[in-house]
């Protein structure tokens, strides 16, 4: 139902707002950056920085955006 219901595209798009409003989004960009010119643009793939930068990307999301992200679904569950 969440799929169907639109609300699953309504709360990538919260999520997506709330990351890029708190910086997240450009921290991660930036460890990108800094992963290609370690590794070499013509050596890694997309995988690569993928692998490399996921873990501390998702280790850095703000309590704050996951508190309201998962009061959201809360609410969304609640209400079906």
């Amino acid at each position: 139902q969440l799929a169907s219901s639109g609300k699953r595209e309504a709360l990538k798009e919260l999520l997506a707002s709330r990351l890029a409003s708190c910086g997240w989004r450009d921290d991660v960009k930036q460890r990108c950056r800094e992963y290609v010119t370690k590794k070499g643009r013509e050596t890694v793939t997309t995988d690569d920085i993928v692998r490399a930068v996921r873990p501390e990307g998702r280790a850095t999301v703000p309590d704050s955006v996951k508190a309201e992200l998962l009061a959201e679904i809360k609410k969304f569950i609640l209400s079906i």
